[in-house]
C-alpha cells in the first residue's frame, strides 16, 4: 500500500459519549464493515460520503498536490472525488420516470455538452462505455429504466457514479435484491477498480461472505465504534461473529 492514504479518518465520533474513530483506506485497498443492524455502520459509511456530520473529527481526502482536504458535506465529497452507491436504489438512485440515459447521466450532465448544449451522441457513446464494462442488459437508453431488472437497474447506478471518474467509491449492501450472475460481475468489476485502477473502496454488507470474498480488511462495528479489525485468515465467520456480539478476545 502506499504511504499516503487516499482517505484519513481523525477521531470521528458517531454519537455522543463514544470513542473517536481514527481508520486509513489506501488507493487499490477493498475495506469492509459490518456489524449488527443499528451499531454504527451505516452511519460511518454515510459520515465518509458526507451525508451526515460526525459527532467530533474530521474526514480528510487525499486532493493531489494541495494534501488532504476536509470533508464538509456530500456535494464537497463528490467534488473531491468520492461516489457513493445507496442502498435502497428505489428511494434513493433511480428516478423511476426518467429514461435509463438520463438516469445515468444525472450526475455527469457537464460532461455532456458540446458548445452550452447538450449532446445527445456523446451522452450515448458514454453509457455504451460503461453499459459494456458492467453487461448491463437493456432494451435502449431511451426506455425508462423500469423497464429493467433490478440488477441491471442496480448496475446502471454504478455506472453512473463511475462515469464520475472518482477515486473512492462507498459501497452501501451493493448487491442486496440482485440475482447471482449479476453479483458475480458486480464482485470482479469492484476488483478491478480497485487492482487495476487503484481506486479505494468501503464496502459495507449485510452478507459476511460477501465481505471474505471481497475485502482485503474488516472493520466492525459494535455499540457506534469499531471493536475490531480482521485481515487474511483471521477474517473468517466465528472470528467475526464473536466480535459483533461482543465477544473479541
Amino acid at each position: 500500500m502506499p504511504s499516503e492514504p487516499a482517505l484519513r479518518v481523525e477521531g470521528v465520533s458517531l454519537a455522543h459519549n463514544t470513542p473517536g474513530l481514527d481508520e486509513r483506506v489506501h488507493a487499490g485497498e477493498i475495506v469492509g464493515l459490518a456489524g449488527l443492524d443499528g451499531h454504527g455502520q451505516d452511519a460511518f459509511l454515510e459520515t465518509l460520503a458526507g451525508l451526515r456530520a460526525p459527532v467530533a473529527g474530521r474526514i480528510l481526502v487525499r486532493s493531489g498536490s494541495t494534501g488532504y482536504v476536509e470533508i464538509d458535506d456530500f456535494r464537497h465529497a463528490t467534488r473531491l472525488g468520492i461516489a457513493y452507491l445507496a442502498r435502497d436504489r428505489r428511494a434513493n438512485g433511480i428516478f423511476p420516470s426518467l429514461s435509463i440515459l438520463d438516469n445515468f447521466s444525472m450526475v455527469t450532465l457537464g460532461r455532456d455538452r458540446r458548445f452550452g448544449l447538450i449532446s445527445p451522441r456523446a451522452r450515448r457513446e458514454r453509457f455504451e462505455r460503461y453499459r459494456e464494462r458492467l453487461s448491463i442488459v437493456a432494451p435502449g437508453g431511451n426506455k425508462p429504466i423500469t423497464a429493467l431488472s433490478g440488477g441491471n437497474q442496480q448496475k446502471v447506478l454504478l455506472a453512473r457514479w463511475l462515469a464520475r471518474e472518482p477515486r473512492i467509491l462507498l459501497l452501501n449492501d451493493p448487491t442486496r435484491g440482485v440475482d447471482q450472475r449479476t453479483r458475480e460481475t458486480l464482485y470482479q468489476a469492484f476488483r478491478d477498480l480497485a487492482r487495476q485502477e487503484g481506486m479505494a473502496l468501503v464496502v459495507l454488507s449485510s452478507e459476511l461472505e460477501e465481505i471474505f470474498r471481497l475485502c482485503d480488511r474488516l472493520l466492525v462495528f459494535r455499540e457506534q465504534g469499531v471493536v475490531a479489525t480482521f485481515s487474511g485468515a483471521d477474517m473468517n465467520s466465528s472470528t467475526v461473529i464473536a466480535a459483533m456480539f461482543g465477544r473479541v478476545a
